[in-house]
């Protein structure tokens, strides 16, 4: 029954023309009958009747042309927008009646689209120029991981143009096992076209709709011999320095003390003199060789041995050791974190050391709080000492601005929050005077 209601529908040209006809209908029969009814001859009525009859006909079929014309007209543009053709525009013959202003406003439309079309072109062009570009490879897989993008970095990774590489699977390209796992990954790696250290990341995007898997690969190997040089040569300077210093003094006493034995006759103070020169290179000795432990130390710290801590316990347990002043600590929420209570404890040790420290020089209190965000703990150490003066080397090695202190307290602390996925801060209080260190880490 739908079916043949379909069928017998009438098209809205049509029903324009039938409307247009019923609307001048009882005109034309009133015509009619007026002329029959008339003192014509048969030859003027019918004359007349067949003027009336063209007359009505053409109206009726201009009505019909004038409605449909336009509508063919937006739809011939409609059609070409829908192709990607945004060249044509419609003629506007009157702005301000309603299909004048209809007709504006697909010529408007169509520039827009023009424009967004032309920016999404060139968008893409230069992505694709960026992708052919830079050093790093990249590789775009679909939901069955077969490969769909690759750029001239992965052809390169791989040994293989992508003409041969596109449509196959991960796994035959020996990259799927990073399609699974840890999002961010460190190895060390021998691929087709190149071996050594690479830095793998996994992300997603979605295209027409469907997800995707985008897979970078960095080359970190030139990267990290810079960063080892680099180190290498802030050891040797490091190590240097304190050599030098220890070394100066040891020379030029053991210089002094040769000379004061080949003298002849010895002075009466010869032993006196004898005895403080030993004194200072013994002294200088024991110097060079506590920086030599400390070194060691700095270098064999242990990986953190796991373990459930409690916040405010590990809190009030290392606020308690501090004998010299009160540390005022405010105990907040229950929480447990995973983390190495030994290594944690020695860390905020160092910190409420140091804060303590500051705050004695100018008589001022110290604070230690904690708060609970979605993904972390923040730990803050607050003094109201004089503040930092020098905040670029405070996690250099062996740099202290503290008299007899030993530079490394700070740079231990920041390797064990980082060896617990946490970091450390330090900088100087916005609203007060004194130092905030802030310790964060991972719930």
């Amino acid at each position: 029954m739908k079916t043949a209601q379909r069928r017998f529908r009438l098209s809205h040209d049509l029903r324009v023309l039938l409307l247009a006809l019923g609307a001048g209908l009882p005109a034309v029969l009133t015509c009619v009958i007026l002329l029959a009814l008339g003192n014509h001859s048969g030859r003027e009525q019918w004359t007349l009747d067949l003027l009336v009859t063209i007359l009505w006909l053409s109206f009726a079929f201009a009505a019909r042309d004038r409605v449909a014309n336009p509508l063919r007209t937006l739809a011939n543009l409609l059609e070409a927008m829908r192709e990607g053709d945004y060249s044509i525009r419609a003629r506007v013959d009157n702005p301000e009646e309603a299909m004048g202003e209809v007709m504006q406003q697909v010529n408007a439309m169509a520039a827009t689209l023009r424009d967004q079309r032309l920016g999404a072109l060139e968008a893409t062009a230069l992505l694709r120029k960026v992708m052919e570009e830079i050093d790093v490879a990249a590789f775009a897989f679909d939901p069955q991981q077969a490969l769909r993008l690759v750029n001239r970095a992965g052809e390169r990774l791989l040994a293989q143009p992508a003409e041969r590489l596109l449509a196959r699977d991960a796994t035959s390209l020996g990259l799927g096992e990073f399609l699974s796992g840890e999002s961010e990954q460190i190895m060390q790696r021998v691929f087709p076209g190149a071996s050594g250290r690479w830095g793998i990341r996994r992300s997603q995007f979605r295209e027409g709709g469907v997800r995707h898997q985008l897979l970078v690969v960095t080359d970190l190997t030139r990267p990290l011999r810079e960063e080892e040089l680099q180190a290498w040569q802030r050891i040797v300077r490091v190590i240097g320095h304190e050599l030098n210093n220890s070394l100066t003094p040891i020379k030029s006493i053991a210089q002094s003390l040769e000379q004061l034995i080949k003298n002849e006759p010895a002075p009466e103070d010869w032993r006196e003199d004898m005895s403080r020169g030993l004194n200072v290179i013994a002294s200088r000795s024991e110097s060079l060789s506590r920086f030599m432990s400390s070194y060691a130390r700095l270098a064999k710290l242990p990986p953190p041995k796991l373990g459930s801590v409690e916040v405010n316990g590990l809190l009030r347990r290392v606020t308690s050791l501090e004998t010299r002043m009160a540390v005022f600590f405010e105990e907040c929420p229950a929480l447990t974190i995973q983390g190495d209570a030994d290594q944690l404890e020695q860390l905020l040790i160092n910190l409420i050391r140091n804060a303590v420290d500051a705050a004695q020089e100018t008589g001022g209190r110290v604070f230690v709080m904690h708060r609970q965000s979605s993904s972390s703990v923040e730990i803050t150490v607050r003094d109201e000492g004089p503040g930092l003066s020098n905040t670029a080397n405070l996690f250099v090695p062996f740099f202290t601005t503290k008299r007899g202190g030993s530079g490394i307290g700070l740079v231990i602390s920041r390797q064990i929050a980082e060896a617990h996925n946490g970091s450390l801060t330090l900088r100087n209080a916005a609203d007060g005077p004194g130092c905030e260190a802030r310790l964060s880490l991972p719930v």
